[in-house]
C-alpha cells in the first residue's frame, strides 16, 4: 500500500518490514480494541524505532533486544511517516487475506464432502444434470455441480442409485445452488481484497509531481470495502457450514442413513458418532453469532471529528474466527463420511476420487467398531482440510476443480 509512492514513505522504512518477514521477527500488537487499523499499526510500527514488543523465536521481547538479536537497530522515522505507519487499511485487508485464503479452501473441500455424503447415502445425481444448471446461469453453482458429476463419474454406487429415490433432502439436492452462492461471494471479496492490497489507503496523500508536492486530506483509508466483504464472507461460510452439519446429520440418523445410528456396528453402550454432531451444533451456533456483521455498527470517535467509523477491523477478525471453525465442522462430517463407508456393499465401489481420500483418512483413522477417543481424529482431518490435502487427493484424479 505504501510501495506505491504517495504515502511519502522512504523505501528504507519499506525495508525494514521487509526485513522483519524475513528475519521471522513479529512485532506485537494487541488484539482487540480497533475500529479500523490504528492501534494494531501503531502499536507494530512502534519497532521500528526501537518501542513496544516484538517476538523472536517464539520470546516476547523489549523491541531494542528483539532487533539487536536478528542485527537491525531502530530508524529515525522522517516527515509524514509516522502517520502514514499507523493510518491505512493494512491489518483489516492483511488479516481478511489470511481468513478468505482458508474459506475459499475448505468451500472448494465441501464439493468434495459434499459429493461423497451424496454417494454414501444413496442420493441421485439428476439434481446435478448440467441442463438444469444452464438454465439458472450462475458460473458458481455449474461450477459445483460439474465438480460433483465428475468426482462421482465413476462411482457404482451412484451409478447404482441413480433412480434411488426421485428428490433427495435439500442438504444434498441443493449442493450447487448454496455452495455456489457462498463461492460467489468469497470469489467477490478476493477481487476486493485484491484490488486494495494494490492501492494506496493512506490520509493525506501526496503527489510529488505537483509544485511544492501536492497533498489531499481525504478517506481513502476507510476500511468498508473490507469490511463489508468480510461480513458477507462470514455469511457465506456459515452457510456452507450449516448445510454440511445437516448432511452429516443425515449420515447418523438411522432413520434416514438405512445405516446403524450414529454408524456404530456395537449400539447401545457405545454412542459412535453420535457427540461429534452436538459439537458441529455448537460451532455452528457460534458460526451465526460471529456472522452478525461488523460494518452496520458505528461507535462515534475523535470527538466526534470521526462521527462514523466502518468497523472493517472487527470484520476481518470475526472471519478468522469463522474459517477455523468452518474447517472443524466440515472435519466432522469427512469423520462420518469414512465411518459410513464400512457399511456400504463390498460389492458397490464408490468414485476413485472417494476412494483416493478414503485411503488417506485410512492410514491415520482406524474404523471404529467401539467407542474411542475422537478428538485426535478431528484434529487431523481438520488440518488436512486446512492444509489442502483433500483438495489434492481428489484433484489427482479428476484434475483442477472448479
Amino acid at each position: 500500500m505504501m510501495g506505491q509512492g504517495y504515502s511519502r514513505v522512504r523505501l528504507e522504512t519499506l525495508e525494514m518490514y521487509r526485513q522483519f518477514l524475513n528475519l521471522r521477527l513479529t512485532p506485537f500488537a494487541p488484539r482487540e480494541g480497533s475500529v479500523g487499523y490504528l492501534c494494531p499499526e501503531a502499536h507494530m510500527a512502534l519497532v521500528l524505532i526501537g518501542e513496544g514488543m516484538a517476538c523472536v523465536d517464539g520470546e516476547l521481547l523489549p523491541a531494542k533486544a528483539a532487533l539487536k538479536r536478528v542485527g537491525l537497530e531502530p530508524i529515525v522515522l522522517s516527515a509524514k511517516e509516522g502517520l502514514a505507519l499507523i493510518s491505512g487499511t493494512t491489518s483489516p485487508t492483511a488479516i481478511g487475506a489470511l481468513a478468505l485464503h482458508d474459506m475459499l479452501k475448505a468451500a472448494a473441500t465441501a464439493d468434495v464432502l459434499g459429493a461423497m455424503t451424496l454417494e454414501v447415502l444413496k442420493g441421485t445425481t439428476r439434481a446435478l444434470d448440467d441442463r438444469l444448471m444452464r438454465v439458472r446461469p450462475h458460473q458458481e453453482q455449474r461450477n459445483t455441480a460439474a465438480n460433483i458429476r465428475r468426482m462421482l463419474s465413476d462411482s457404482m454406487i451412484a451409478k447404482t442409485f441413480v433412480d434411488y429415490r426421485l428428490q433427495d433432502a435439500l442438504s444434498l439436492r441443493a449442493i450447487p445452488q448454496l455452495h455456489g452462492a457462498a463461492k460467489k461471494t468469497l470469489q467477490d471479496a478476493l477481487k476486493t481484497i485484491e484490488i486494495e492490497m494494490n492501492a494506496c489507503c493512506d490520509n493525506p496523500i501526496i503527489w510529488l509531481e505537483e509544485e511544492d508536492g501536492g497533498a489531499i486530506s481525504g478517506c481513502n483509508c476507510d476500511s468498508s470495502y473490507v469490511g463489508i466483504e468480510l461480513d458477507s464472507a462470514c455469511i457465506a461460510a456459515t452457510a456452507i457450514a450449516k448445510m454440511s452439519e445437516r448432511r452429516n446429520n443425515r449420515l447418523i440418523n438411522g432413520q434416514l442413513s438405512g445405516y446403524p445410528s450414529f454408524l456404530i456396528r456395537k449400539a447401545g453402550l457405545n454412542s459412535g458418532l453420535m457427540i461429534p454432531q452436538y459439537s458441529q451444533a455448537g460451532i455452528v451456533n457460534d458460526m451465526k453469532i460471529l456472522s452478525h456483521p461488523a460494518t452496520v455498527d458505528t461507535i462515534p470517535t475523535s470527538a466526534d471529528q470521526e462521527d462514523y467509523v466502518a468497523m472493517g477491523y472487527n470484520a476481518a477478525k470475526k472471519a478468522r474466527e469463522v474459517a477455523v471453525r468452518l474447517e472443524y465442522v466440515l472435519a466432522v462430517e469427512l469423520l462420518s463420511i469414512y465411518c459410513a463407508h464400512q457399511f456400504v456393499d463390498s460389492d458397490l465401489l464408490p468414485s476413485s476420487s472417494s476412494r483416493a481420500v478414503l485411503d488417506r483418512i485410512a492410514r491415520s483413522v482406524p474404523k471404529m467398531e467401539e467407542d474411542t477417543y475422537l478428538y485426535p481424529h478431528l484434529q487431523m482431518l481438520r488440518e488436512m482440510i486446512h492444509s489442502g490435502e483433500i483438495i489434492e487427493c481428489v484433484e489427482g484424479i479428476i484434475g483442477k476443480l472448479l
